[in-house]
C-alpha cells in the first residue's frame, strides 16, 4: 500500500454519497451501511475508536447507532442470542443521545417478551424478587428467559401488560404495538419511534 492509496476509500465515499443522496431520497429508500472500528494512534485523551471510510459518511448519516454486545443468552450450552446496548450517536430525525439495551434473538430478531419484560419490570409494573419474576401474585417465572418463554406461551398476559405499560408512561402510547400494526400516530411519527419500538 503506497502513498498513492492514503485517502482513497474516504474519496471515494465522498464523491459516491454525493451521487447517491438524491436518488436515495427521492426512491424513499433506506440504506444501511455497517462499519468496523479501528484504532486512533496516539489519542492520549477522549476516545481512540474510529470508524474507516472518512468523514462522509457520518456527515450524510441521518441516524448513526453504536451498537456492542453486552452478554451472549444461552440455553445450556447453546448460544441462543446476544443482549446488546445500542447508543444513538447521531439523530436527524429523533432526540439523540439516548441509550437502550435488548436482545437480538437468532432466528427471531428483536424479542419483544424481553422488550416488555424490561419495560414492564422498570415501571414497576412486574415485580423481581431475586430470580423470580411476579405479575402481581402470579409468578411468570424463575429467571429472565423462563419468564421470557411464558409470556411468549401466553400472548393475552402480553397484551395486558403492554396496555399496562401504555397507561403507566403516556409518552409510549400511539407507537407501534408488539404485534407490528401501527398505532395513532402517523407514518412520519411512527418512523422515528424510540428504540423500544423497533
Amino acid at each position: 500500500m503506497g502513498d498513492a492509496h492514503v485517502g482513497l476509500q474516504a474519496r471515494l465515499m465522498s464523491q459516491a454519497l454525493r451521487k447517491l443522496t438524491g436518488a436515495i431520497s427521492r426512491s424513499k429508500t433506506a440504506v444501511i451501511f455497517i462499519n468496523q472500528l479501528r484504532m486512533k494512534i496516539g489519542v492520549m485523551y477522549g476516545n481512540p475508536e474510529t470508524t474507516t471510510g472518512g468523514n462522509a459518511l457520518k456527515f450524510y448519516a441521518s441516524v448513526r447507532l453504536d451498537i456492542r454486545k453486552v452478554d451472549a443468552i444461552k440455553e445450556g450450552n447453546e448460544t441462543v442470542g446476544t443482549r446488546v446496548r445500542v447508543k444513538v450517536v447521531k439523530n436527524k430525525v429523533a432526540p439523540p443521545f439516548r441509550q437502550a439495551e435488548f436482545d437480538i434473538m437468532y432466528n427471531e430478531g428483536i424479542s419483544v417478551a424481553g422488550n416488555l419484560l424490561d419495560v414492564a419490570t422498570d415501571l414497576g409494573i412486574i415485580r423481581k424478587s431475586g430470580a423470580w419474576y411476579y405479575l402481581g401474585e402470579e409468578r411468570l417465572g424463575q429467571g429472565r428467559e423462563n419468564a421470557k418463554a411464558f409470556l411468549k406461551a401466553n400472548p393475552d398476559l402480553m397484551r395486558e401488560i403492554e396496555q399496562r405499560i401504555r397507561q403507566a408512561a403516556p409518552e409510549l402510547r400511539g407507537r407501534i404495538h408488539y404485534d407490528g400494526s401501527a398505532g395513532e400516530e402517523s407514518e412520519t411519527e411512527a418512523a422515528a419511534t424510540s428504540l423500544f419500538d423497533i
